[in-house]
């Protein structure tokens, strides 16, 4: 008997023991889940780890690793918030516990009839505080495909489903339009979620990376275009358009047209950025008859540009520009003239005009004197008869 209860505490030793061997093996990771509008993975550990890791890995994207956060009640969490998850993901959290490494993984998959779901997703923001987005319908949606469009700021932040959808003709929703988007900031990030509802189907949700804000801005095309013949240049200048967000006016880059009327030939814009003075200078030499300039703005690392103004026109016709070069021509040669007549009498030398001398009065000397008399007595002599002679 004393052999038989023995032999019984033995093997409830030995149970015992392959009990916490057993436990020991278990993995520390448990409640692993994923929020797929945060990106966020979380689980919790059952017992102390001493080292951990998070992965993610989705088609067409390398994969990204990180050093997971602390959380309350044991719970950790990895924040991917530049995960694309409509075409799937696995998830995977490496951990160390007692010397032991453990494993686990998740799978993601996007439910949904495959070709169902929204495609090519794109917003822009104008008018400071307005924003459009659009999509298309997927090829393979059914007839009665209703899509939301959700957006926030934020992983934390509030989430806002469209107010204002935009139909197609079919009375399918392609667009979104929002009224207000309240003061901008540098640092605000848009996230956009597209999913949608059928009474046959699910259908899949379209998702993408986050975007920061002036990454949508579209400007209103530059003001008030001007431009000015100076003789030598004709100077264009414009105003920079206004802005969602502070950001200094030299990462707009210009693009300016400038094109011949009439003409045949296109000419390549010109592209101006790092501009502080708003101006470009155009030789006149360059310019041979009427022409017209628009313009249009985009950021510099970014590629929405503005629509284009509206063109204003500079420079002579055509037909009138031989009769302008001649007038010009005939206009400098009369100011270089008048310009030459002036320096060669300022050059003249001055001569005096001669003085008007008094009437000499006769002279009373002697020496003047006696030829008049002497012509006096002879023409007495002449006159006086002679006395008759005596024989």
């Amino acid at each position: 008997m004393v052999v038989l209860l023995d032999f019984v505490s033995l093997l409830v030793l030995l149970n015992s023991a392959c009990s916490t061997v057993l436990g020991e093996m278990e993995s520390p990771i448990v409640n692993l889940t994923l929020d797929p509008r945060k990106r966020i993975l979380s689980w919790n550990s059952r017992r102390t780890v001493t080292q951990q890791t998070c992965t993610i890995a989705t088609p067409l994207d390398p994969d990204t690793s990180q050093e997971p956060q602390v959380g309350n009640n044991d719970t950790y969490f990895c924040s991917f918030p530049n995960a694309v998850l409509h075409r799937g993901a696995t998830l995977t959290v490496n951990a160390t516990s007692e010397g032991q490494e453990f494993s686990e993984e998740l799978a993601f998959n996007n439910s949904g009839k495959e070709g169902s779901g929204a495609q090519n997703l794109s917003c822009v923001i104008y008018n400071i505080r307005l924003m459009n987005c659009s999509w298309t319908r997927g090829p393979a949606a059914p007839a009665d495909v209703r899509y939301q469009l959700y957006t926030w700021t934020s992983l934390h932040g509030n989430v806002s489903e469209c107010s204002h959808y935009i139909l197609d003709s079919a009375g399918t929703r392609v667009g979104c339009h929002f009224d207000e988007l309240g003061e901008g900031h540098t640092t605000d990030d848009y996230f956009f979620l597209v999913n949608g509802t059928s009474s046959n189907t699910d259908i899949p949700f379209l998702d993408f990376p986050s975007v920061n804000g002036p990454r949508l801005e579209k400007y209103n095309p530059p003001a008030n275009l001007t431009v000015k013949d100076n003789v030598s240049h004709y100077v264009i200048r414009w105003d920079a358009p206004a802005m969602r967000y502070s950001l200094s006016n030299s990462v707009l880059c210009y693009a300016l047209d400038i094109q011949k009327m009439g003409s045949f030939s296109k000419r390549e814009p010109v592209f101006l950025s790092r501009q502080y003075k708003n101006e470009y200078r155009l030789p006149s030499s360059d310019v041979r008859g009427e022409h017209t300039v628009r313009m249009r703005v985009q950021h510099v690392r970014f590629q929405i540009w503005s629509e284009w103004s509206s063109a204003r026109c500079f420079g002579v016709p055509e037909k009138n520009f031989l009769v302008a070069s001649i007038g010009l021509a005939v206009g400098a040669a009369v100011l270089f003239g008048m310009a030459l007549m002036f320096l060669c009498k300022r050059r003249q030398p001055r001569v005096e005009a001669p003085r008007r001398q008094p009437p000499r009065t006769p002279r009373t000397s002697s020496s003047w004197r006696r030829p008049c008399c002497w012509r006096v007595n002879q023409q007495r002599r002449e006159v006086q008869p002679q006395p008759p002679t005596l024989t």
